[in-house]
């Protein structure tokens, strides 16, 4: 799977330029999309975990700000070694930070229950520690099993089931947040849109990042003025921000760690598949920067994810540290080396001087989020331009598990918030909330909606979207054999509860969901009989599909 881009080698005395004027355009986009990620993070810590703001500033930011500087300068340099080998100055770092459905899963499913339950909610960072704590040596461990994976696993299946987590998980809460506010939404996705896929160039070459925002706050504050309020800026919003102004440096948690023990049974239940979760996105994330010319050790960068997220943990931080997606667009708005370390830098002032609530009272988050779309929509084409033209079918395969789990999500959600909703305005009682709940989605099918089968499809949405892509690749290539291959793995992987399940294990002893594994199995066994068969003389030749001629 090597390009092109990385087979110079480098010419005597070549130095590698650590710094270029791209640099300042992937900063400001990609500092301003881990300046999103930590808001968000802050505002579940303080609000939905209820947690202390000396535990929130003082302990837990410091640690994630240590974490994630490990993490983007340990890239730059992986970067800088690169272009040294290779001779090219064009060479992009992996972007990295704050696993995005990582940290949303430890907040809801690990910390809040049992906060909830002890009515503590330090008990719940305790467990959070405990999980990153298991997480992080999965990773380790794992590093050394996922370049296997990788070479035997196609790249449009790769990519395909990347390009569904950035097109619903990663694109489609800032698109719809952009239409809530279009004011200033649509304005700043505009002002990124014309500059980093139209090439305009702003006065003395400010970064498109930095003009949005600009110009996200001047339509916020400037709202003020006519009592429109957009974006919820306010000046007692800046005034409260600046209480929790000051300086924190991160402080050993190891008590916290053994502490949340206790909680084992339910951390590994979670642990063990978003382990897996974790090798398929970095493997996804490193064949993506290939693909962008940028051939970075799958082995290395999944180690030094775990070890930078174990410093972390140990610190305090309850959220894991993960290669993003994204590194052809920071690469294509001229990212380098030092966009890299220059956002570590950040990260350690925004958190080690508490400067977080404040940026959050100034700045408007919808003026930030129209850089995530752009991402989206970057590694959503990137999936389809990168492989052969006829592979398209089986990319927009691995792309429907995504949207079955994003619509599923959904679905939950309203249906939580409609539960809250009567008991606080109805009074129910849990027992009959739980019996209108099951009738509501008792009656999803009659209005359209399976929602069973989302739960099916949806469950395990990475590693089944990395299957199908397989298969349907291998299908498309007439490599039967090989695609039986996958159809087994895949009915081992939903036989425990890897995919096509909510819960990881083996049912009654006949699988998490039996059926859709037996199925998975009878398909392996009739493509590895018609692999068998013969030539490809026993084959009908079947026409190109049409396509769209490309764009000059």
């Amino acid at each position: 799977m090597s390009t092109s881009g990385t087979a110079t080698s480098a010419p005597a005395g070549f130095k590698p330029a650590v710094w270029t004027s791209g640099d300042w355009n992937a900063f400001f986009g990609f500092g301003t999309n881990i300046l999103v990620n930590m808001l968000v993070l802050t505002g579940l810590l303080r609000f939905v975990l209820k947690m202390p703001d000396s535990v929130v500033f003082g302990r837990i930011l410091p640690a994630l700000g240590l974490m994630m500087c490990l993490s983007t300068f340990y890239y730059a340099f992986l970067a800088y070694r690169l272009a040294q080998k290779t001779g090219r100055n064009d060479v992009c770092a992996l972007p990295s930070g704050i696993s995005v459905p990582h940290m949303f899963i430890v907040t809801f499913v690990i910390m809040l229950p049992i906060a909830i339950k002890t009515g503590d909610p330090l008990k719940g960072w305790s467990a959070g520690l405990v999980w990153v704590f298991f997480q992080s040596f999965m990773l380790m461990i794992g590093g050394f099993i996922a370049p296997i994976v990788r070479r035997i696993t196609p790249r449009a299946a790769l990519l395909g089931t990347l390009a569904g987590v950035s097109v619903t998980f990663i694109s489609m809460r800032p698109a719809l947040e952009m239409y809530v506010t279009p004011q200033i939404g649509l304005v700043c996705f505009a002002i990124i849109l014309v500059s980093w896929f139209g090439g305009v160039k702003y006065p003395k070459g400010t970064p498109a990042g930095l003009v949005a925002i600009a110009a996200g706050m001047i339509i916020g504050w400037g709202s003020n003025v006519f009592g429109l309020s957009l974006g919820g800026l306010s000046i007692k919003g800046v005034g409260d921000a600046f209480a929790n102004f000051g300086f924190s440096v991160p402080i050993p948690a190891v008590n916290y760690i053994f502490s949340g023990f206790e909680y084992l049974g339910i951390i590994l239940v979670t642990a063990v598949p978003f382990g897996i979760y974790d090798l398929v996105e970095a493997m996804d994330n490193v064949e993506s920067a290939e693909a962008a010319g940028d051939e970075y050790p799958t082995t290395r960068v999944l180690t030094a994810d775990g070890v930078v997220s174990l410093i972390g943990c140990l610190m305090g931080n309850p959220f894991i540290n993960a290669v993003y997606i994204g590194h052809p667009g920071w690469k294509a708005m001229g990212g380098r080396i030092g966009y890299s370390a220059a956002t570590g830098v950040m990260v350690i002032v925004l958190s080690w001087f508490g400067i977080i609530s404040v940026l959050l009272a100034l700045v408007p988050v919808v003026a930030i989020l129209p850089i995530l779309l752009y991402i989206g929509m970057l590694i959503g084409a990137q999936a389809f331009q990168t492989t052969p033209v006829k592979h398209a079918p089986a990319i927009v395969l691995a792309l429907t598990p995504h949207l079955a789990a994003w619509a599923k999500l959904l679905i939950d959600t309203g249906m939580a918030s409609m539960t809250s909703a009567m008991q606080t305005v109805g009074g129910l009682s849990p027992e009959k909330l739980a019996e209108v709940k099951t009738a509501a989605i008792m009656s999803l099918p009659q209005q359209g909606v399976i929602y069973h089968g989302l739960e099916v499809m949806g469950g395990g949405s990475i590693l089944t979207g990395l299957v199908l892509g397989a298969i349907g690749v291998f299908v498309i290539e007439r490599d039967f054999v090989k695609a039986s291959a996958f159809a087994l793995a895949g009915a081992v992987l939903t036989y425990f509860g890897f995919m096509h399940g909510e819960a990881v294990g083996v049912g009654g002893g006949f699988g998490v969901t039996p059926a859709v594994a037996l199925s998975y199995a009878v398909v392996a066994a009739g493509l590895y009989a018609l692999g068998k068969v013969g030539t490809s003389e026993h084959f009908v030749s079947h026409p190109e599909m049409p396509v769209a001629a490309p764009a000059e």
